[in-house]
This record gives structure tokens, C-alpha cells and sequence, in this order.
């Protein structure tokens, strides 16, 4: 097996890790006991692995607890190669460091499903290592050799039935060589790796041990809200600095380019004093803009060529010849991450070092933001990562972390920004908004000749990293269009780019969740101009065999496809792969004549190679049908006055309890490197409910939210 890195290079780097994880006082706050000098640490071969003379087992996780259960799986993996005794995990969250890395990004970076996927072998590697280094120690204590030595729950066996444990092997093993190549276990040898195990990190979550970055506090710090305009591009013109600091409790006000921030004791103190400022502000960039001029925008660029993303074949000759053609729009509009704990950071900027404290899903990047802006070598910025209340991709932003280093260095004592609810909603980074329109071919049997796809969106790359726009190709805004997991013999795939001053970033699955929804219409729409089941009609664009016919056909088959359905009720299909892996669902729905839509129940399928921690895969599936389920449902940005007009939850509903149908999940049977779990269990929701409900009605809905008004009976 090869890596990116030597595993002996990374396995040595022990060293570094101890540098970083001598924190300060405020870690042991969140599920973490004081950290261990290098010199009491008799066993720790490398940066995710320290054994102690007690037995116990430590591994620091570089992920940021975002609850997708990665605090548990990344331990399953080195536990299971290590044969460890998993009561003897313990589990620790590192700072940001080097060693945790993702080997393929080369940044310490959670998201796109990549916390297991990515260091899938590494992990394995880790805990093999470990496990042989401690047979070589107790063989060599016992003077027999290693090969008649077993492991066992944290022991090594003797063939007489005598034990040792590791807690016991750890000095001598410490002076044994780091093995490079250890044997890996036959899948068929696992005894955690595909277990139901309780999460770590349920307990101090339960019992409010856990400390999140909104809780986190430090001596003298300041809280530190910031004034923002109202609409993008907006500067303050003027501000009334006294009366903010005639509020009790405000400490400073301090201008930052284009927004205002209030520094006080509390919070209550920050807010009211940013009230009190009374900025005017410029127009903006777009005053006139609202939702009416965003969807004349983007009409106008799906009428522009745009760049082609991919153009195999002879489109527009098959469509010529095609027996049956269908064209069809459809509109997604902005929404936002809608996290449950709002952005905020802590910064302590000092002489020759600055520490920071944040949910942050991009620990690199914040290391890297806050040591261009101090001057400090980035090895002198500590970032430690705390839990996140949610994240879906907006917690790798930094402009907080940029408020928070700013304040702390003007005011030289620690700053902990913070959002207001109404805060997340104005300075959201919001899924783009996207309208698409597709023609395909039929040929006299029903089978599809061509397909070409047009799509008008903003480019997430373009701000991010530009490197990834090729051609004028976003890769993201086609992402599940131009990788569909069909066999067609002429596609045509356009991308016209939409640049208006509305900041969009990632969100959970990224394009796939918005390009499923148009593709997986779609292809419900042809299989009934072909006449055929929906179902069968995709199995026949697929490969027979493939990893996609075969979720289908698991889905199909577990849901009861091919079942009667209760009076009323329809069911619905659709299927995505993403992220190294491939899902798929069933939903059956009902509508009554004011058009209010029932989802009974969900049915998901999905094949995600070894399945490492199925009750977390469960988890996030069931995570994926609500989130999905509300986007499709409720969930959409307004804009007027050229920014932002939703402020809170009263006017961004999401899906509620007691909408929340029966869930049920099937993990497809594979010994295949994993691949993701978060994001491959949502795009195919919402197509899968707009198909159950065009089956119920006989109306196809092309917009996401769903426009319920056109289910009304009249």
C-alpha cells in the first residue's frame, strides 16, 4: 500500500504532536484530562496513538466534533488493528498539528466525508504498528518467537496461556523501531470495525460536560460583536462611538475596514452597544437587489452559452433523431446552513504566540489567516479545535477568526467574537442558488440517445481556491451532472457562471445536493414518456452489477417497491453517488386537497464500502432524510434591499418533529475502502419526495422549496 507520506515519516513524528498538545488549562474543559509530559508517556509510536502504563489507550482525533461520530469510528479503526480492549479507549480531540493532516489535502480539514475515507489505510497502519511493536517486546521478554505470540483485548498471549498487557509492554515497546510495512487483518478478522459501539462523546454531551466554542471562556476576555452592513458591498459612513460606550459594560469600539466592532464584559453589553451605535450606511453594491431581480439574473445567463463541462458524442444529432424529446426547467433557490450554534471564535493574540479556541472545520486555514495576520510563524499559532453545534461546511470560513485576532492584537487581551442568530442568517456563506434546463432523447424502445444540460451558478471554487475553475468549469456547480451514474451515449453539459456579491460557500454534499434534485426529476419525467417503471428505467442505464445498480436494486427491493402502496399514498425514487460511495432512497408520501404534503416514510440504501461504524452511518442517513427533507420542504434565503432579508427562524422554517416520517436504513454488505457517509445521504431526498408526489398528483414540482400552492385543488 503507498501513501502520500512514508509511514514510517509519519509514524515518527511523535515529537511535533508533543510540542502541540502542551495546551493551556482551558482544554481540559471538553472531555479532555490534562495532557501527559513527553517524558510519562513510555509508549506513544506516533501522533494519533499513546498508551500508558494503566492499560488505558489514547487517540487524539484532528477532526473537529462536528456529531458525525467520527470521535468514535477514526478510535474503531486504530482500536481494532491495535486488538485493543475498547473499554480502554479513551479519546481525545488535538490541536491543530502537522500529523493531522489529510494525507490527500495536506490540510487539517473536516468535511466532504473525508475523516475516514481519507485516512483509511494511515488509521489501519497506526494500530498494526503499535500491535507489533508490543508482540516484539513481550516475545523478546519471554526469549520465544513473535510469530507463536497472539493479541487479544489489550494483551499479548503466550502459547502456555500466560498474558501480558500493553500497559505493562509500554517502556520496552517505546525502544523498539516503528515498523513500516505491519500486517494488516483480513476483514474477516475484525471484531470492532463494523460493531455497534455506543459514541464517545454521548456522555459529557448528556450531562453538559461538553464545552462549546459559545461556552468557552478565558480570564479577562472580552466579548466582541461586529456591525456588518445591511446590504453587501455597504461601508458605515458614520457611527456614534460615544453613545456606544455609554453602555455599561462596553470596552472598546474599533473600526475594521468596512464594519464597526463593539469589545465588552458580556455579551448583553456587546449587543446593546453595537444598538447604540447608529451607523449610517452607504447603498451597497446592489441596493435594488431582492429575490424578482435575483431570478431575472439568472434567467438571463441560462440563455448565455456558457462553457462546456463535458460534451460527449453528438447531442445534438441524437436528439434530432430521437423518437421522443422532453425539455424541462428547473430553479433551486439560496439557503443556509441554519447551524444550531452560532459562529463565534476565540483569540489570544501575545507576544510570540497566538491561540485560538473555535469550532472551526478548517483548522489549517485558521493557523494560516492568523499568522499572516500577526507576523507569527504558523507554528506559533495554536488553533484548538472545540465541538461544533453543527457546521455543514460554513465552519471552514475564517472571516471570524480575522475579527477575533484583530480585536485580541488591538486590544491586547483574549477576544471571543461571537454571531447573534440574526448575525448567522445576514453573514451566512449560503448554498448557491442554481436554475438548470435539460433536453433529452428517447429512441421506439424507450431508451435515452442524448442528454444536454445547461446550469446558471455561482462558482464556490472561484473565491476559494481559483485554481480549480478550468475553462471557465466550476466543478462543484456541475458536480452529479456531468458524473451522473448513467450510461448515456451523448451528453452535452454546460456551465454559465453567476457573479453577483452574494458570498456562497459549501454545504452539505455541495453541487450533488442541488444537481440531484434536477437530474433525479428528470429521469422520472423520461421513464414516463417512456412508459416504463422508474425503477427498471434507470437499472437499464446503469451497468448491471455496478455499485449503483446494485444500491437501486438493495432499495427497491428492501423498500418494497414492487409492493401495494396504502390507499392515498405513492412512492418515489432516486439515487446519487458522491463521495466515494452511493445512496439511495424511497419515499412515500401523501397529499390532501390544500395541498399539504405527508412523508410517511423514508427508505435509504446506501453502499459506503466497509462499513466502519454502522450506528453512526445509520445516524447520519436518518440526519440526511431531515435535512433533506426540510430543504426540500421549507428552507429558502429571502434578499431585499440588496442583502438579506431572513433573520431568524421565524422566517427560515426548518422540518420539525412532528414532521419527521419513519426512517429506515439498509447498509449494503462490502469489504471496499470506505467511503463517505455525511454527505452521500442527502441529494436524492428531495427528487425521491418531488417523484412520490407527482405519482400522487400527477403535478411536477421544479423548484426547490416546493411550491405547495401548485397542489392545492381547487
Amino acid at each position: 500500500m503507498k501513501t502520500d507520506i512514508t509511514r514510517r515519516s509519519f509514524l515518527k513524528q511523535s515529537s511535533l504532536v508533543i510540542a502541540v498538545t502542551a495546551l493551556s488549562s482551558p482544554l481540559r474543559l471538553f472531555n479532555a484530562s490534562p495532557v501527559k509530559a513527553a517524558s510519562e508517556l513510555p509508549f506513544k509510536p506516533h501522533a494519533f496513538l499513546e498508551i500508558a502504563t494503566d492499560d488505558t489507550i489514547t487517540v487524539w482525533v484532528g477532526q473537529t466534533n462536528l456529531g458525525q461520530g467520527t470521535h468514535t469510528g477514526i478510535p474503531m479503526v486504530i482500536a481494532d488493528e491495535l486488538d485493543a480492549d475498547w473499554e480502554l479507549i479513551r479519546v481525545k480531540p488535538a490541536p491543530a498539528g502537522e500529523p493531522f493532516k489529510d494525507p490527500l489535502w495536506h490540510a487539517q480539514f473536516t468535511g466532504g466525508s473525508t475523516s475516514i475515507r481519507h485516512r483509511w489505510d494511515l488509521l489501519r497502519t497506526v494500530g498494526a504498528a503499535a500491535r507489533q511493536m508490543l508482540v516484539e517486546a513481550a516475545a523478546e521478554q519471554w526469549g520465544i518467537s513473535k510469530k507463536k505470540c497472539v493479541t487479544k483485548d489489550g494483551k499479548v498471549m503466550h502459547p502456555d496461556g500466560r498474558s501480558i498487557t500493553y500497559g505493562q509492554l509500554t517502556e520496552a515497546a517505546g525502544k523498539r523501531p516503528v515498523p513500516e510495512n505491519p500486517p494488516l487483518k483480513n476483514p474477516k478478522d475484525y471484531r470492532i470495525i463494523g460493531t455497534p459501539r455506543e459514541r464517545m462523546d454521548i456522555p459529557d454531551k448528556v450531562m453538559g460536560r461538553t464545552v462549546y466554542g459559545m461556552d468557552f471562556t478565558l480570564p479577562d476576555m472580552c466579548i466582541a460583536v461586529v456591525a456588518r452592513g445591511p446590504g453587501y458591498g455597504a461601508i458605515p459612513e458614520s457611527h456614534d462611538k460615544n453613545a456606544a460606550m455609554a453602555v455599561k459594560g462596553v470596552v472598546a469600539v474599533i473600526p475594521l475596514e468596512n464594519r464597526i466592532a463593539v469589545c465588552a464584559k458580556n455579551s448583553y453589553a456587546a449587543i446593546k452597544g453595537r444598538d447604540a451605535l447608529n451607523i449610517k450606511w452607504s447603498k451597497g453594491s446592489l441596493p435594488d437587489m431582492d429575490d424578482a431581480y435575483l431570478d431575472r439574473v439568472y434567467s438571463e445567463h441560462l440563455e448565455k452559452q456558457g462553457a462546456a463541462a463535458k460534451n460527449e458524442g453528438d447531442v445534438k444529432t441524437a436528439l434530432g433523431k430521437a423518437a421522443t424529446t422532453l425539455e424541462q426547467s428547473y430553479k433551486i433557490n439560496y439557503i443556509s446552513h441554519a447551524q444550531v450554534e452560532p459562529i463565534n471564535c476565540t483569540a489570544s493574540v501575545e507576544k510570540e504566540q497566538c491561540r485560538i479556541w473555535a469550532p472551526t472545520q478548517g483548522a489549517t486555514t485558521f493557523q494560516m489567516v492568523a499568522a499572516k495576520l500577526t507576523g507569527l510563524p504558523v507554528e506559533k499559532v495554536e488553533v484548538n479545535i472545540l465541538p461544533a453545534g453543527g457546521g455543514f461546511g460554513l465552519r471552514g470560513e475564517a472571516s471570524h477568526v480575522t475579527d477575533a485576532v484583530l480585536l485580541s492584537k488591538a486590544l491586547k487581551r483574549p477576544v471571543k467574537v461571537i454571531y447573534t442568530r440574526e448575525d448567522d442568517f445576514a453573514n451566512d456563506y449560503f448554498r448557491p442558488a442554481s436554475q438548470c434546463r435539460i433536453k433529452a432523447g428517447l429512441d421506439k424502445d424507450g431508451r435515452l440517445v442524448g442528454w444536454s444540460h445547461k446550469v446558471a451558478a455561482p462558482s464556490v471554487w472561484s473565491r476559494i481556491a481559483p485554481q480549480m475553475v478550468k475553462n471557465g468549469v466550476c466543478p462543484d456547480a456541475v458536480s452529479g451532472i456531468w458524473d451522473m451514474p448513467y450510461s448515456i451515449p451523448n451528453q452535452l453539459v454546460n456551465y454559465v457562471m453567476v457573479n453577483l456579491p452574494i458570498p456562497v460557500g459549501f454545504w452539505r454534499s455541495v453541487g450533488f445536493s442541488v444537481n440531484a434534485f434536477a437530474v433525479e426529476s428528470f429521469m422520472d419525467e423520461l421513464a414516463h414518456a417512456a412508459g416504463k417503471d422508474p425503477v427498471q428505467f434507470r437499472l437499464a442505464h446503469m451497468e448491471k452489477g455496478s455499485r449503483p445498480y446494485n444500491i437501486l436494486s438493495l432499495l427497491a427491493e428492501k423498500g418494497g417497491w414492487n409492493r401495494p402502496v396504502p390507499t392515498g399514498r405513492a412512492r418515489g425514487v432516486a439515487v446519487n453517488a458522491c463521495f466515494g460511495s452511493f445512496a439511495a432512497h424511497m419515499a412515500e408520501v401523501s397529499v390532501n386537497k390544500k395541498g399539504m404534503i405527508t412523508v410517511h416514510k423514508m427508505v435509504c440504501a446506501i453502499d459506503c464500502g466497509t462499513a466502519v461504524y454502522p450506528d453512526a452511518i445509520r445516524a447520519q442517513a436518518e440526519g440526511g432524510v431531515v435535512m433533506g427533507l426540510s430543504v426540500a420542504l421549507h428552507e429558502k434565503v429571502r434578499f431585499e434591499n440588496g442583502g438579506v432579508k431572513t433573520a431568524n427562524y421565524d422566517d427560515y422554517p426548518v422540518l420539525t418533529m412532528s414532521e419527521v416520517p419513519e426512517i429506515d436504513v439498509h447498509i449494503a454488505k462490502s469489504n471496499l475502502k470506505p467511503g463517505g457517509v455525511g454527505e452521500p445521504v442527502l441529494p436524492s431526498v428531495a427528487p425521491a419526495v418531488a417523484n412520490a408526489i407527482f405519482k400522487a398528483t400527477g403535478v411536477r414540482l421544479k423548484e426547490l422549496p416546493f411550491q405547495r400552492e401548485l397542489l392545492i385543488k381547487g
